[in-house]
């Protein structure tokens, strides 16, 4: 299979941003738990126009994320590896398994309980991180499997974000989503318009993303709608869809996901951490995402192949199908990202209990991922 630039550099980015991530995340760790630990958690606590700075972070530039996310989801739709339903039925069902079977886990575990709300957290993978294990295997790896995780990934952050929209938005004002709609309409009749500037799109994002703020609705559903008004036209070099995803590449890889790994990683880990892996809600993530990952995504892609509603590439085994699910279990960003709108009204101390057990789910992920994809492909037999 032959990749094509877009998704090369999609793919090169994410690689480097996950090993990135990985480096950020440990020292933001130790500093932690270091004797600055009070001033260093405290700065990220700091309040800027009544919101803290990680708020700003997590709600303003994960916006950004979230808009290159649903750039590179158009894409794919329209010239990737969507753009063949035949084809684009595979990571889609290979991530509605990879969805419903950890969010299943947890809630057999978990339901009527106060932590019944997490059912989200298990449901996501980070793209970078899982993206960044997968090129530590170099060329031994088929592009077909990429472009499986990839967009497998891409599609489970859109399930991510409709999980987050439906579930986790508690009080909506309607007017504030009224106006953030009316904006939204009024771009996509720039779109039809044929409007090919940037400038209004940007600043009417901007707008919306305010009233979104406001609604009720998490404002990083913005990103992802205002993606998919901005003109793709033929997907070219020239389009603005091309130009802002190739300029939002670096800055979200290298500034945004880093700042959100370290403002969310700051946990000071008591001498109780291990109690808290003994609740339901721990073992719950941790059986979500190194278990029901895996598992779901291989039966559901099964399934689908046994059905005849796809194919298996032809380089592909089910074993390696299995291999890209455990990296699936890499849940990191996107599912600190839901807990920390699962349980805001539930404290600090299940906030933290939950981001241990993500790190270490995504840990365990990433290594038998990796260790699995490497003994089922020959290291003497490479792709290009």
């Amino acid at each position: 299979m032959k990749l094509t630039k877009t998704f090369t550099a999609f793919f090169q980015s994410e690689k480097a941003s996950g090993l990135l991530l990985l480096f950020v995340t440990v020292v933001s760790l130790l500093l932690a738990n270091s004797l600055v630990q009070t001033e260093y958690i405290a700065f990220w606590n700091t309040e800027i126009g009544h919101h803290s700075i990680t708020h700003w972070i997590n709600d303003g530039l994960m916006t950004i994320f979230f808009l290159m996310i649903g750039l590179e989801l158009e894409r794919e739709i329209y010239h990737g590896e969507l753009a063949n339903i035949k084809n684009a039925f595979l990571p889609i069902f290979g991530a509605l398994g990879g969805m419903i079977v950890p969010a299943g886990i947890f809630l057999a575990l978990n339901y009527g309980t106060q932590t019944q709300n997490g059912a989200g957290i298990p449901m996501a993978t980070d793209i970078a991180f899982a993206i960044g294990v997968l090129s530590l295997l170099g060329n031994r790896i088929p592009s077909s499997l990429k472009v499986f995780l990839t967009a497998l990934a891409v599609i489970d952050d859109l399930g991510a974000i409709l999980v987050i929209a439906i579930f986790y938005t508690q009080t909506i004002a309607f007017d504030n989503l009224l106006i953030a709609f009316a904006i939204l309409g009024f771009l996509f009749i720039l779109n039809r318009r044929k409007v090919h500037h940037l400038a209004p799109y940007l600043i009417g994002g901007v707008f919306m993303w305010y009233f979104m703020l406001n609604s009720g609705v998490h404002a990083t559903i913005t990103g992802v709608l205002l993606a998919f008004v901005i003109p793709f036209g033929d997907g070219g070099k020239n389009t603005a869809s091309y130009r802002l995803q190739h300029f939002l590449h670096e800055p979200v890889a290298f500034i945004i996901l880093p700042l959100f790994a370290i403002a969310n990683t700051c946990i000071a880990i008591n001498s109780d951490w291990r109690e808290g892996l003994s609740h339901e809600n721990s073992i719950g993530i941790i059986l979500g995402l190194v278990v029901g990952k895996p598992l779901g995504i291989w039966l559901f892609s099964f399934l689908a192949v046994t059905l005849g509603i796809c194919k298996l590439p032809k380089d592909l085994k089910w074993k390696n199908i299995l291999g890209a699910g455990m990296l699936g279990g890499i849940g990191f960003t996107m599912s600190i990202f839901i807990t920390l709108l699962a349980f805001k009204n539930d404290g600090e101390e299940v906030i933290t209990f939950s981001k241990i057990a993500i790190l270490i789910a995504s840990f365990l992920s990433g290594i038998i991922g990796f260790l699995w994809l490497k003994m089922t492909f020959k290291s003497s037999k490479k792709f290009d």
